[in-house]
């Protein structure tokens, strides 16, 4: 059923590929999946994560966390660089943990090592009891949490739908052009900007199979990390199943000073509106928990957001000059509401209560409101 996948190049988005050069500079790479399950009102996030690819530094190795259900949460290290691989030209990544190969792939020496690869799914079943791989089409792993006893397992098609444009164009950088240049990090990039996904997903052995279920990728990379940010996500709206919405800001150091960037894009009915620093004012005001605000013009179109949340929100773990930290705050299950007008005429209004929701860094001890920025 399954076979070696590949992304059609014109939903390809640029930053795609995995990006260490190879050098021992300060570096990490890290990648989202999301998958939505609207009969369920649930949603499965999968955050995976490597620092310092070289290896043998501090803060060398990799992750993967996953939140489940009602915002539970799984979280597995990955210490063994030697078991990650990565495509430069294409989405494609994995980690292995515990596997067990037959000889002579196991016995300590060297050249026996098996090196880590895309694995056929049935074999990756047979041989990697942790780890995961994932291409822009396929997505698999098995994770135990010794910590909590929590585990999941998945195996998963995605059909891309949006990449990060219009349909049938060109696929965009999600922070532009600059987004090339080592002096502009972190970068940020849309994968998928919405898909379907058909499969399965175990969860504490509960088993949840989908059709053509919402899903959605990004990825993020490089040597600096954002002060804050704060990140709105959705596609998986009432009454509107062709509107994917994804937006967020933060603040980074760029060269000698710091700057504080937001932006909205939204995916509809083929069509992609994009408010970005470069097009467009964008304005936001973010609580510390609870509620985000955000509003977008240009020459043609407006847009406003609002999302609220009552769930107190689960902590995860994101890269820092520290490692690996919990410094930053999720729920799936956020309220979002959304209206996008052209000429003061709404040609959109559409709501969910299925929201990705983020805060994270510091401080948030008060309301960010970008006017005071």
């Amino acid at each position: 059923m399954f076979n070696l996948p590949h992304q059609r190049k014109t939903l390809q988005t640029p930053h795609s590929g995995y990006h260490w050069d190879g050098s021992e500079r300060r570096f990490f790479e890290g990648w989202y999946y999301r998958v939505t399950l609207p009969e369920h009102r649930q949603t499965f996030a999968f955050m995976y994560s490597i620092e310092d690819p070289i290896g043998s530094k501090l803060h060398s190795g990799g992750s993967a966390q996953i939140l489940g259900p009602n915002d539970e949460y799984i979280c597995r290290s990955f210490p063994d660089m030697k078991k990650f691989w990565a495509w430069r030209d294409s989405l494609g990544l994995g980690h292995w943990g515990q596997t067990n190969f037959p000889p002579p792939y196991q016995g300590g020496q060297e050249g026996d090592l098996l090196k880590p690869r895309y694995l056929q799914p049935e074999e990756f079943t047979r041989h990697i009891q942790q780890g995961y791989q994932g291409t822009a089409k396929f997505h698999q792993g098995s994770l135990h949490d010794p910590g909590t006893g929590n585990t999941a397992r998945w195996q998963y098609e995605i059909q891309p739908i949006y990449g990060w444009g219009n349909s049938g164009q060109p696929q965009q950088s999600t922070a532009g052009f600059f987004s090339f240049l080592q002096i502009f990090e972190p970068g940020w990039q849309i994968l998928m900007a919405h898909g379907l996904a058909t499969g399965w997903i175990e969860w504490n052995g509960k088993r949840y199979e989908f059709t053509n279920a919402p899903a959605y990728a990004e990825k993020n990379w490089g040597g600096a990390f954002p002060q804050r940010w704060f990140w709105l996500n959705c596609n998986c709206f009432d009454d509107e199943p062709d509107l994917a919405l994804t937006a967020g800001g933060g603040r980074r150091g760029i060269l000698w000073w710091m700057e504080s960037v937001a932006m909205i894009g939204i995916h509809h009915q083929g069509k992609f509106y994009e408010f970005v620093p470069w097009n467009s004012q964008v304005n936001w005001q973010i609580q510390p928990w609870g509620k985000w605000l955000m509003q977008a013009k240009n020459s043609l179109y407006e847009v406003e957001l609002s999302g609220t949340t009552d769930l107190p929100g689960t902590p995860l773990r994101a890269p820092t000059l520290d490692g690996m930290q919990f410094v930053c705050r999720d729920t799936m299950q956020g309220n979002l509401t959304i209206e996008l007008r052209e000429k003061s005429k709404t040609i959109l209004k559409a709501s969910s209560s299925l929201c990705g929701l983020e805060i994270g860094g510091s401080p948030w001890d008060q309301p960010w409101l970008s006017q005071s920025d």
